[in-house]
This record gives C-alpha cells, sequence and structure tokens, in this order.
C-alpha cells in the first residue's frame, strides 16, 4: 500500500486560504507555511482523508498529502487539488556588483 507524507498548514496561512477565493489549476504552496506530520498508508489521497475522518489527526482545508512518487494534493473545501511546492529564490549576493569589463555580457553591449 503506498505512503503518504502528511504536511499541515499553519493556523496563519490556513485562515488566510480559507478565506481566499477558489482558484481552478495548480496550486502554488511555500513550504515555509507547513509542518510536517507524518506518514501514514493509504491507497489514494481520498482513502488517507476517510483514514483521518473523525480522527483527532483529520485532514483540515489547507493540508496536503504528499506521494511516495512526489504527487501533491493540497485538502480544499471541493476535494484535494494539484499542487506544487514553491521554494524561494536563492540569492548569491553578487546580483548588485557591477559587470566586470571584458566579460561576455559587457563585450556583447559593446562596452568591453
Amino acid at each position: 500500500m503506498p505512503l503518504f507524507r502528511l504536511h499541515r498548514m499553519k493556523e496563519t496561512p490556513r485562515q488566510q486560504f480559507r478565506w481566499a477565493p477558489h482558484t481552478s489549476g495548480v496550486t502554488a504552496i511555500k513550504p515555509r507555511d507547513f509542518e510536517p506530520a507524518g506518514e501514514l498508508q493509504a491507497a489514494g489521497f481520498y482513502d488517507a482523508w476517510m483514514n483521518l475522518r473523525g480522527t483527532e489527526g483529520a485532514l483540515e482545508i489547507g493540508d496536503v498529502l504528499e506521494s511516495e512518487a512526489g504527487e501533491i494534493r493540497i485538502c480544499k473545501y471541493v476535494g484535494f487539488e494539484e499542487a506544487r511546492w514553491v521554494l524561494p529564490e536563492v540569492k548569491s549576493g553578487l546580483e548588485s556588483a557591477p559587470l566586470a569589463a571584458g566579460s561576455p555580457v559587457m563585450q556583447s553591449a559593446g562596452l568591453g
């Protein structure tokens, strides 16, 4: 039986998510808005929801299930919809540094 990782949405982002208008398509989610909450075995996403329903660990709006294959679904009022992690852009600190004379960029601009 497949294994799913459960990610619980933190309370502040959950309130914003609950009151936001429903959008169709892939939902962009940020890792910082979630906390890992263990793993569970289930035949599928809806089976996992059914297994947790009525328990202290029931899925709430905004919670995420991630399959072993990396497929991510977020719990919404209408069911489970596709989601993708949005990772923050890594900055090197060199973005504002001046270009070196003789660099390919400078040469192509006719400046090097």
